[in-house]
């Protein structure tokens, strides 16, 4: 059997077994299966606060910009770092202050029930696509390297992810985050490491491996449009990490303020150092693999340029590696699919299903219904990723910051501006998700490039790479300006709840917000301790694993380099270990 087929193989196997592990430990109530009880600790958390934030585009669609336009495509990026910080600083602890399970949860004490069912159900479709595109470019990666059909590998994959959030709910997603963040990062990193010393060292790739305008790319007539689509990226990001009804909800797990304030400070650091690791292997196929009709990657058509990653790893790392890489991509993937399926899943049972269709429910039959739900999602998740596979000319890169500009920020904007902005009207949050949706359309059908060159009297026409960027600017100044104006302006709308009770609410949300969570659970050390314990274990046997493949025939260096991983990964998982407080049972987690 190839060796690269073996690795993936076993590393599957190893992901499903995480969901089999844990699955007793998700299983007391709704709670614990989508969000761990709030009893995980700071290296869990943000690993999957990281991990939900990358996926198998960052390697193909990403790459593809990164080996066109230089560094345009790191402010992406970039920008999720400075949420990142944001969270740090204030959201991430206000967001585990809130003490809710699901964001429609929070969404529903500051807006009242109608904000809260208009957002659960707004919701779930793009969260739907984006897992889709996930899959996609996650397909284009196997069909290129296995020559399987991109169907195919998006039905497999789907299913084992599926499979693995059915059985172990958020403890196994973000247990298995925190694995696919060791692995994605050890991999990254030795990947870089021999582009560097390969291609000469950092500046000479820089030299080779940018285009002559490294830093905007080619194809850019107007700079400040360039300057523009920036300012506006970092926006749009700051929005999908801070947001209640986006990235916030990545906290709601954690044990307490100080954890999550943690956990917000490594998805951080990972995001700041990311981006130059990620790319540089794509700059140096750049310099020393420019022929793209050399690459033998004919499968991938006008998309050819989003396999430079792999060209790198198949040329010029040692035999092996691209199965690991395979298994990275896969855990990049995974990650931000799992996770969406295990808060998608929370929203409709707990926001909709409890409180409306069964309000009497117990706890048993509200577990069956979540992984029923989940089921449904799975499916329709691998449904719409073999759609999108079919549409062959379409730009991954493109479809993801649409789908962020165009269905995600409208929803975004009210989950930020409601933990700053007080005492305005509960209509302001779905109104303003209607705005949202109006300016998506306007932008969308009615406003084109031509409209806009003849309107400022532009003599030269607007580049192709330009209209598109173009149409992502005039969505996120709509979005940003127009809708989250109008939220504001509602202030002056205001006056007073209808109820004592939606008053009561309304002051619950900001008192929560304000009081910090101290863990004082019975068992915290035991829960601490059985963290360290399990995770400690399954990195070494991975690391281990990794080891292993330093008996692959390959030059000595490149033996080293599976010494290098194995070994990391490892220590790591020893570290883990050796963290074990007090005297421990083991592997046992008790959940409240």
């Amino acid at each position: 059997m190839n060796i690269d087929v073996l690795i993936v193989g076993v590393y599957f196997l190893f992901l499903i077994a995480i969901g089999y592990y844990f699955k007793n430990y998700a299983s007391n109530s709704t709670s614990d299966y989508f969000s761990g009880g709030g009893k995980m600790l700071w290296w869990m958390v943000g690993a999957t606060a990281f991990m939900t934030q990358f996926s198998a585009w960052t390697f193909t669609g990403a790459v593809g910009k990164a080996f066109n336009d230089g560094w345009s495509v790191t402010v992406v990026f970039f920008a999720n770092a400075i949420g990142y910080l944001f969270c740090y600083f204030w959201f991430a602890p206000k967001s585990r202050q809130l003490r809710i399970v699901t964001p429609m949860e929070g969404m529903k004490m500051r807006f009242g029930r109608t904000s809260e069912q208009s957002f659960t159900w707004a919701t779930i479709p793009p969260n739907i696509i984006s897992a889709g595109v996930w899959l996609n470019g996650l397909a284009i990666f196997v069909s290129a390297v296995f020559g399987v059909p991109v169907g195919t590998t998006i039905i497999v994959t789907g299913t084992i992810v599926l499979l693995m959030s059915l059985t172990g709910g958020a403890w196994a997603v973000i247990a298995s985050d925190f694995m696919q963040m060791i692995v994605i990062t050890i991999v990254t990193i030795a990947c870089a490491g021999v582009a560097v010393i390969k291609g000469g060292g950092f500046t000479k790739i820089m030299e080779v491996g940018l285009p002559e305008h490294a830093i905007s790319g080619p194809g850019v007539n107007y700079s400040i449009l360039f300057v523009i689509w920036v300012v506006m990226i970092v926006f749009k990001q700051f929005f999908s990490v801070t947001s209640l009804t986006g990235g916030a909800y990545r906290y709601f797990p954690a044990k307490d303020s100080e954890n999550a304030k943690k956990a917000a400070l490594l998805a951080f650091c990972l995001m700041v150092v990311g981006p130059i690791i990620w790319f540089l292997p794509a700059w140096f196929v750049r310099g020393f693999h420019p022929d793209t009709a050399l690459w033998g990657l004919e499968t991938l058509g006008n998309k050819v340029k989003d396999g430079a990653y792999l060209v790198f790893v198949r040329n010029e790392m040692p035999a092996g590696m691209v199965g690991l890489m395979m298994a990275g991509i896969f855990s990049a993937t995974m990650s931000s699919m799992d996770s969406g399926l295990n808060r998608n899943a929370g929203i409709i049972i707990r926001n909709f299903y409890s409180p409306i269709l069964k309000p009497n429910a117990t706890e048993k039959e509200l577990m069956a219904a979540s992984k029923a739900v989940t089921l449904i999602l799975g499916v329709l998740i691998i449904l719409v990723g073999v759609f999108i596979s079919s549409l062959k000319n379409l730009s991954l890169f493109n479809i993801t910051i649409y789908i962020g500009a165009l269905l995600d920020l409208p929803i975004l904007i009210p989950g930020v501006l409601g933990f700053i902005v007080k005492k305005t009207p509960d209509w302001a949050a779905w109104a303003s998700l209607i705005v949202g949706l109006m300016v998506s359309c306007l932008v969308t059908f009615v406003i084109t490039p031509e409209m806009v060159q003849e309107t400022l009297g532009l003599s030269t026409a607007f580049t192709a790479r330009e209209a598109s960027d173009l149409k992502m600017v005039m969505a996120l100044v709509g979005q940003i300006v127009i809708t989250g104006g109008f939220f504001v302006s509602t202030k002056f709308f205001f006056k007073g709840f209808k109820s004592k009770e939606r008053e009561e609410e309304y002051n619950t949300f900001f008192k929560n917000l304000n009081t910090p969570v101290v863990s004082t659970h019975s068992d915290e050390i035991e829960v601490d301790n059985g963290q360290r314990e399990i995770l400690g274990k399954l990195t070494v046997v991975f690391g281990l694993g990794a080891m292993l493949l330093f008996l692959v025939p390959n030059p000595l260096w490149g033996r080293f380099v599976f010494i290098f991983i194995g070994g990391t990964v490892t220590l790591i998982g020893v570290a883990l270990k050796k963290s074990v407080k007090g005297k421990t049972t083991g592997t046992e987690i008790k959940t409240a």
